[in-house]
């Protein structure tokens, strides 16, 4: 099978879309956890630059510690699958739930590092990933 140069072009596009989406994903998620420490103060002690601190006190934390970094996690995964879906040139909702799939696995990661409470994990999990992927790809179909 040969690929036309419109349909390579097509590729490199759809493979764009993922790799900017995951980054001003990435962005927005990061921006809005340093943004959550001017808001919410930690427990005393808790160096939110440092994962073993947090993972040490994250008993501490009461469900307002919660709410930001669930913020961040849906924020950063609709961001993501929004600038997927507009730069894609097809299969957006594929490419959109790539994006949710990605931050699901990251998702799944940091949940499974830091322990945090069961009601927090199933939240996340749940709710703040592909849910919200496909949101962006929904908010945007014609």
């Amino acid at each position: 099978m040969v690929l036309k140069s419109n349909q390579i072009k097509n590729v490199f596009r759809n493979i764009a879309a993922v790799l900017i989406g995951l980054v001003i994903g990435s962005i927005v998620n990061s921006g809005i956890i340093d943004l959550s420490g001017n808001l919410v103060a930690l427990p005393e002690d808790v160096d939110p630059n440092d994962i073993e601190s947090i993972k040490a006190n994250i008993h501490l934390y009461d469900p307002i510690h919660f709410l930001f970094p669930f913020l961040a996690h849906t924020l950063g995964t609709l961001a993501g699958a929004i600038v997927a879906t507009l730069i894609a040139v097809s299969h957006k909702l594929k490419l959109a739930m790539s994006i949710g799939f990605v931050f699901l696995l990251g998702g799944i990661a940091i949940n499974v590092m830091l322990a945090g409470p069961i009601w927090f994990t199933i939240l996340d999990l749940v709710l703040a990933y592909l849910p919200m992927a496909w949101l962006g790809r929904s908010l945007l179909k014609k």
